[in-house]
């Protein structure tokens, strides 16, 4: 009876802890709601901002949520999308979108595939792995342009990636819809997605098992970089331009996204729709702490104290 009573009490703190970023994404909305209510907190422009200012991220963890599922991490993020949105606008100014998109998307798919073997081929940790990588692919963007910005000037390309809308919907938003939908449906409903969760919770076990933990573990670091490299693209197009700065920061924020939404940081579980409700979390605090007037120092202080809370509540066992 005892140990039942024990389960079952484990239980409800799993259940506490997946929630978590539903229950606290509603209260802080609740709260700039009601505090901003005359600043236009929830107008539709204001809504729709948010989500365009988050949808890059968002995007970005849900690959994320794999790759920490499995027990890895991918700090490299953020400077493959500053380096694809380089050779995407270099290569539209040459060559026009179509062969920019493809560019764009074998940068990716070429670092992803670098952290990947080194990985799970060299056995090196993948922390060390993608921060030294975070410096090739942002000291390569800055190299092939000399530090300055690639300007895109084809207009279906930018309203296709992010400055364009589908009636009031804006394309980022569209983007994030899909790319969640795709990433929640292979987690959940397919093989390779409980190969994922199986070799991040027991590496040694699923091995036992039959999985071929290296292959797990090489194809979430590529399509880790493919999907930044597609942040970096939405970037170009957002910001009709290409160029370093670009995601840089972004793997912090990219984290933090994916352990407020319930993905345990020691591998094993993982959730790609609450990866994408911590994004806008964080999404929604930048908002609310910017119409609140308050300094960049104070936004600052908060939104890092917020996560910290947060996190340190979704990791309590």
């Amino acid at each position: 009876m005892q140990s039942r009573a024990l389960e079952r009490s484990r239980n409800l703190r799993i259940d506490w802890r997946q929630y978590l970023v539903y229950v606290g994404f509603i209260a802080l909305f609740l709260f700039f709601a009601i505090t901003l209510r005359d600043s236009g907190f929830t107008t539709t422009n204001n809504l729709l901002n948010i989500a365009r200012q988050t949808a890059i991220i968002a995007t970005m963890a849900v690959a994320m949520t794999f790759v920490i599922a499995a027990g890895q991490i991918d700090l490299s993020v953020g400077a493959i999308a500053g380096l694809a949105s380089v050779t995407t606008a270099l290569t539209i100014a040459r060559f026009g979108p179509v062969a920019g998109v493809a560019a764009g998307l074998l940068t990716g798919l070429l670092v992803g595939a670098v952290n990947g073997l080194l990985v799970t081929r060299l056995l090196m940790p993948s922390f060390l792995v993608t921060l030294g990588m975070m410096g090739v692919a942002r000291g390569s963007a800055m190299w092939i342009t000399d530090t300055a910005p690639v300007p895109i000037l084809n207009e279906r390309y930018n309203a296709i990636f992010g400055s364009g809308s589908i009636g009031p919907v804006p394309s980022l938003l569209i983007w994030i819809i899909v790319v969640t939908a795709i990433g929640a449906v292979v987690l959940r409903k397919t093989t390779y997605g409980r190969q994922v969760l199986a070799t991040g919770g027991n590496e040694r076990a699923a091995r036992f098992t039959g999985v071929d933990t290296r292959r797990i573990g090489f194809l979430v670091l590529t399509v880790s970089g493919v999907v930044a490299a597609l942040a970096g693209m939405l970037y170009a197009g957002r910001l009709q331009s290409g160029r370093f700065q670009w995601g840089e920061g972004d793997e912090l924020s990219v984290i933090a996204a994916v352990v407020l939404g319930g993905t345990s940081l020691f591998g094993g579980s993982g959730s790609v729709v609450g990866s994408v409700l911590g994004a806008l979390l964080i999404g929604v605090v930048n908002n609310g702490l910017i119409l609140m007037g308050l300094e960049s120092s104070q936004q600052i202080i908060i939104r890092g104290g917020i996560i910290i809370v947060a996190v340190a509540l979704a990791s309590r066992k």
